[in-house]
């Protein structure tokens, strides 16, 4: 269960965390018309710093856009701003902090163009998504029975909540099957990604990723695992995966801002490599790492202080 924090960021003020309420008009409640980001703030040598922000508001506006929803109230700064405020006056040194824009309280039906569309900033402590475990161990993941959405029915590249009822039916199906998590193919049955996270495989010391062609999210984490892959010298290629390529992979894993790195040790129960964490996995985990903690200097510009 969500822990509450002290505030939360709702269009411009600090409101407390049982004020911020919407109407059950809403209409985001009804259509599912919201966007959000997904964003770590992590506890480093310096303090606290969120991970990636200005790219994560980016794409969110992105969603926005793609969606017709601009948010015209406020600048992609003024958001960013509004989500190191919010870690600042909550006092967390690491926590998960989401901004959420969506379709408020107006006009009922599925044209909404006249609703305001109202802006909020959450934070929160969350662990490890697929346990703290399994960073080193591993998860076991199926092939969903689930198909990702097909090109020209919903929008793969924007963050927005309805594409997450497709993601939600390929979580519980694994979930209740006994597996921590599904990996999904898209409309030509190629390899696309799991619930809520970028699939990579390495094969003879090489690493592949779908390309965003196959109804895959252009996430945070797959674009720092693939800059901090290539800085280390090893070959990054954007291909389509067959789905038997999974079955002899010598290692995978997921990516994700809530994942982070994770490594997958069978696929339908099918072993890959030695059943646990292999060492291109461990030397990105410990690349990724160095960087959220500050161990290292952030070459990348990729931290923002809180």
């Amino acid at each position: 269960m969500i822990q509450p924090v002290a505030k939360i960021w709702r269009n411009g003020e600090l409101v407390d965390w049982d004020e911020a309420r919407v109407h059950v008009m809403t209409h985001a409640l009804h259509y599912g018309t919201s966007v959000f980001e997904g964003i770590r703030c992590y506890s480093t040598k310096k303090g606290p710093a969120v991970f990636r922000l200005r790219e994560h508001i980016r794409r969110m506006f992105d969603s926005s856009k793609i969606y017709r929803m601009d948010i015209t109230k406020y600048t992609q700064e003024q958001i960013a701003d509004a989500c190191v405020e919010l870690v600042r006056v909550n006092e967390l040194k690491a926590c998960y902090v989401r901004p959420l824009a969506f379709r408020g309280y107006g006009e009922v039906g599925v044209l909404s163009l006249k609703n305001p569309i109202d802006v909020y900033v959450i934070c929160w402590e969350w662990g490890k998504y697929l346990g703290p475990e399994a960073l080193e161990e591993g998860v076991d993941v199926c092939v969903s029975s689930w198909t990702r959405i097909a090109p020209n029915t919903l929008p793969a590249m924007a963050k927005v909540a309805a594409n997450y009822m497709n993601s939600q039916l390929i979580k519980m199906e694994a979930t209740l099957n006994g597996y921590a998590e599904g990996i999904a193919l898209d409309a030509n049955g190629y390899v696309s990604e799991g619930s809520g996270e970028n699939v990579f495989l390495v094969r003879d010391g090489k690493i592949y990723t779908p390309p965003l062609g196959t109804s895959a999210l252009p996430g945070i984490t797959r674009d720092t695992v693939i800059t901090l892959a290539r800085e280390a010298g090893l070959t990054v290629t954007e291909q389509v995966i067959p789905r038997e390529w999974l079955y002899i992979a010598d290692e995978l894993f997921f990516t994700g801002t809530a994942a982070e790195i994770t490594p997958i040790r069978s696929v339908d129960k099918i072993k890959i490599g030695g059943g646990r964490r292999g060492p291109t996995t461990e030397k990105l985990q410990r690349a990724f790492q160095a960087i959220i903690t500050g161990e290292v200097d952030d070459r990348f510009g990729w931290l923002s202080p809180v």
